[in-house]
């Protein structure tokens, strides 16, 4: 088949490396793509965001498959034209898409599916604001911007000044009891009625170790997780992503493509946090990393409503590390246009390094052209040594004003032994 990814990012780099290497793949096509992307596949200009732009050129390409990668361009509806064109896509209708776009709505649709979750308060003004953190005084208080924020739209703070400035500069926030307790990141492969778990991982959302300083989009993830219950993924599948796509589809907006559920493993039991409507980055570059199946066996049956006649994914043996690589000034304003050099060094150790924020500069050397630069993965037998070859990786690459966390994986490494 021919495929067309949509997206600049790591995860979508990350998502045409995998379909770059999958035998049912016979061109890869991406828009806008960057410059690691270029390597393995051929780029086309496109507003991502542009329903009828994607379309023609999903017509023009010919192409059998669709994958969007970000949110911003599913929620704003590309897929809805690509579909009624008659080509497979991978991602959510705009109205289905909305369960990311708003948090207000997930959680409306939580509470008609009976799926556990933090008790919360929609609220859009003074008033509204000062009696929801009345109500969970006490604890850190949680205020999450409604809509989009590229990661960066939540702030967990026992600061009640704090709480509230976040929530004005908002406007309309989410505001809910704090849950305690390791978050997990699960991906559920859909095609409306079918739910495939993927591998359980764990994301870092603050700037810095030991989750100090601002949200981010994600500093670094690992799979599997060594300190997970058993039958984790079960009790998912079971109380959370089923029951969501059963009632997305009674709504008569049924989900097609990738549910992501950030969970809390709380002291009174799982939690949902929250959902995404596409991959997580940079889980993804974990999660893709073992993946030792076809990529394809997964998305085409979930573009095409065959999920159920699809086999499951296969994982490789031992686990896998990613750290990311930010520019100066993040999560605040990136400064752009830093030499990155050592991608090749750090690729000859044998990790993987997956391009985000990046582009030529006029002399044709890759710079820095974004928050989150690069993303470093490595897989090995277990969760310490895999780190440890990550961070091998790190060390081989470098620009000016760099930033990661040095401790990604570190405890979970320790439970691993």
């Amino acid at each position: 088949m021919k495929v067309l990814v949509i997206g600049t990012g790591g995860r979508e780099h990350a998502l045409a490396r995998a379909l770059s290497t999958d035998p049912a793949v016979t061109a890869l096509y991406c828009a806008p793509g960057n410059p690691g992307i270029a390597e393995i596949a051929e780029l086309r200009p496109v507003d991502a965001q542009d329903p009828a732009a994607v379309r023609d050129l999903a017509v023009a390409l010919g192409v059998d498959l669709v994958v969007v990668g970000p949110e911003a361009p599913l929620v704003a509806g590309v897929a809805d034209p690509v579909r009624e064109a008659g080509i497979a896509v991978f991602g959510p209708s705009r109205a289905a898409a909305l369960l990311e776009g708003s948090k207000a709505f997930a959680k409306e649709v939580m509470a008609a599916a009976g799926i556990p979750t933090a008790k919360a308060y929609v609220c859009e003004s003074e008033a509204e604001y000062v009696k929801a953190l009345d109500e969970f005084a006490g604890f850190p208080y949680v205020v999450k911007d409604d809509a989009l924020a590229a990661g960066k739209g939540v702030v967990v703070t026992e600061d009640r000044a704090a709480a509230l400035e976040h929530a004005r500069a908002c406007g309309r926030v989410v505001i809910e009891e704090y849950l305690d307790g390791p978050e997990v990141s699960l991906f559920g492969v859909t095609d409306g009625t079918t739910v495939i778990p993927m591998m359980p991982s764990q994301d870092f959302k603050r700037i810095g170790d030991g989750d100090a300083g601002p949200n981010t989009g994600g500093m670094g993830a690992y799979c599997p997780l060594p300190w997970a219950p058993e039958g984790l993924t079960d009790e998912v599948v079971a109380t959370v992503l089923q029951p969501l796509v059963d009632e997305m589809r009674r709504r008569g907006t049924p989900f097609a493509g990738l549910v992501y559920a950030g969970l809390a493993l709380t002291s009174k039991g799982l939690r949902v946090v929250e959902f995404n409507a596409r991959f997580g980055d940079p889980e993804t570059q974990s999660v893709l990393a073992m993946l030792e199946s076809p990529l394809s066996e997964l998305l085409y049956p979930a573009a095409t409503g065959t999920l159920a006649e699809a086999p499951g994914p296969r994982w490789r043996d031992g686990a896998s590390v990613t750290v990311v690589m930010a520019a100066a000034g993040y999560p605040g304003t990136p400064r752009g246009g830093d030499v990155i050099t050592g991608i090749e060094a750090a690729e000859r150790l044998g990790t993987v390094v997956n391009q985000a924020g990046t582009k030529r500069n006029a002399d044709g050397d890759l710079v820095t052209a974004g928050g989150r630069v690069l993303a470093v993965t490595a897989v090995a037998d277990g969760l310490g040594a895999a780190r440890a070859k990550a961070y091998e990786g790190v060390a081989a690459v470098g620009f000016d004003g760099e930033q990661h966390r040095t401790d990604i994986a570190a405890e979970a490494a320790k439970t691993a032994g």
